[in-house]
């Protein structure tokens, strides 16, 4: 039993080396894994309306043409109103990501500026960033429609503009000065609360200095046609506001340039430029006019004119129409409130002495000042509100309507014709016309006797050219015209009746000659060929005393 064999017992390893390829793999994949998550960027989230022609894994997002990160996932937002996508960015764009980075799509686009993106129909759409230079970080964005303006650190001046709701002015519009494009409208948006338009402008550097605290905006609507009181204007813009509109800005004629404006003020959009220039003129004295003539044809916005320099503008028509009216006037006339503004006569930015101006139109007033209505366009019918100083103007007595001050009127031009004719038609008829009727028939019956005479002498001288020895009196006329001019061709000075003529005429002569002793002893003895000539003694001469 001792012989036999006993197995003998020997310690292991608790580790086979085996175990070390497996070890080792895990820790390549572990240090793969956390090398490539260290490489990864952050995630993103960009919100977008539409994602058209977005896709998973395919879809690049660039900076300067620099791929800086991919789209992962396309979905739907839980309320089924948007598209969200889910974005991986590089490492180096996680400091791109803040408050003031933008993303927009890059496609093709066919704008008022022309067609872009066209490098996009055969690589696709790719997401554009724009980084920002805030310090906020930022992980969800939301995609904008059109391409922004500019970079949000881009040199030159943002502000804001303020307008009425119609304007056509959006996102992307031209802004020129005297028809040349200095910046863009970056942004747009109604505030349905206050029911107004508020724009944001972007003014690219150096034309930001073009902007003062004087400078007035309006919308360009390329072409601008009125017919009113002040006649025919057309004004066309630029071929880019013609298609879509956009925004002018200037300085008022006559008006100071100003300091340069702050960046992010606020400015006030006008219409057209005539509405940018009356604006201008913040300090105003109102007055209410109670015309007894028609208004038709006077709009708000018709000049007001003192001997044909606007003065001021007119404001409502009619205004405050069912308020009781002073008992000195007329209970039927429209009242209509104008504007008068003395920084018209000067131009100045300071602020007025309303009072001196009240006083002093008071004076005028005392001297004779009245407003009336007058055409300003014949064709349109528009009308103005003239100024002037009438002679014979009745006293007035200063009052008020609705504690507003009323300016002395008197009936305007056409009110004046109208008195004119209405007031000759009434002459026509207190005019006694029996009289003048029974004057005209017995003109008639005298006129009508002379035209029968005149008739009868007709008739007598047609007989009379009718009868043929009146036809023979022209040929016997030229036969006795030829006669004598004959006989006048026969005292020609060649001719022998000529000669004859010549020497009788100095015969006679001769003759005359010899007779004259003869006639002067006749005159002085009338007897002398009946008796002797008396003979003369010869003078003596007187002795001296």
């Amino acid at each position: 039993m001792s012989d036999t064999p006993r197995a003998e017992r020997k310690k292991q390893r608790s580790l086979s080396p085996i175990w070390i390829v497996p070890l080792v793999a895990v820790l390549i994949g572990a240090w793969m894994i956390y090398d490539n998550l260290s490489k990864l960027g952050p995630s993103i989230t960009l919100v977008m309306d539409n994602a058209e022609g977005i896709e998973a894994g395919k879809t690049l997002i660039k900076t300067r043409n620099v791929e800086v990160g991919r789209v992962e996932r396309v979905r739907l937002s839980d309320d089924l109103q948007h598209a969200l996508i889910t974005a991986r960015m590089s490492p180096q764009a996680e400091n791109m990501l803040n408050d003031e980075t933008r993303f927009w799509v890059v496609k093709p686009r066919i704008g008022r500026e022309g067609i872009s993106g066209l490098n996009t129909v055969l690589s696709g759409a790719y997401i554009q960033l724009l980084p920002g230079s805030s310090e906020q970080p930022k992980r969800r964005f939301q995609v904008l429609e059109q391409p922004p303006v500019a970079p949000p650190d881009a040199p030159g001046l943002r502000i804001n503009l303020i307008s009425q709701v119609g304007t056509a002015v959006s996102t992307g519009d031209p802004v020129s000065y005297q028809g040349y494009t200095v910046g863009r409208v970056e942004h747009s948006e109604f505030d349905p609360e206050k029911r107004e338009m508020q724009l944001r402008l972007y003014i690219q550097s150096p034309y930001d200095v073009l902007v003062t605290t004087t400078t007035r905006f309006w919308a360009s609507s390329g072409i601008d046609m009125r017919l009113d009181s002040q006649g025919f204007r057309v004004n066309v813009g630029s071929l880019e506001s013609l298609v879509g509109g956009g925004v002018t800005f200037g300085v008022p004629e006559n008006t100071a340039m100003g300091h340069k404006a702050k960046p992010n003020a606020t400015y006030v959009l006008f219409a057209d430029e005539e509405s940018a220039n009356e604006g201008s003129y913040e300090q105003y004295l109102e007055y209410v006019l109670l015309v007894d003539d028609t208004v038709r044809g006077l709009e708000p916005g018709a000049p007001v004119e003192y001997r044909g320099v606007r003065i001021g503008s007119v404001v409502s028509v009619p205004w405050h129409f069912t308020a009781p009216q002073p008992d000195s006037l007329s209970r039927f006339a429209i009242p209509v409130l104008i504007r008068i503004e003395p920084q018209r006569f000067d131009n100045t930015t300071e602020i007025i002495d309303t009072k001196a101006w009240y006083a002093r139109l008071n004076r005028m007033f005392g001297h004779g000042l009245r407003a009336s209505l007058k055409a300003g366009n014949l064709l349109t019918g528009a009308l103005f509100v003239d100024l002037n100083f009438q002679k014979d103007a009745e006293p007035f007595k200063a009052m008020t309507f609705v504690e507003r001050r009323v300016f002395p009127t008197t009936t305007g031009g056409f009110a004046q014709i109208e008195q004119k004719v209405s007031n000759l038609l009434d002459k026509f008829n207190n005019l006694d016309i029996e009289p003048v009727v029974n004057n005209l028939n017995s003109t008639l019956v005298a006129t009508q006797q002379t035209m029968d005479k005149i008739n009868r002498i007709a008739a007598s001288v047609d007989a009379l050219l009718a009868d043929p020895a009146t036809g023979e009196l022209p040929a016997n006329v030229n036969q006795t015209l030829r006669q004598l001019s004959d006989t006048l061709a026969g005292f020609a000075p060649d001719s022998e009746g000529y000669n004859e003529l010549t020497q009788t005429l100095s015969r006679l002569e001769q003759l005359m000659a010899d007779i004259q002793p003869v006639i002067r002893t006749l005159n002085d003895q009338p007897n002398a060929l009946i008796f002797d000539r008396t003979p003369t003694q010869d003078p003596q001469p007187r002795a001296a005393k």
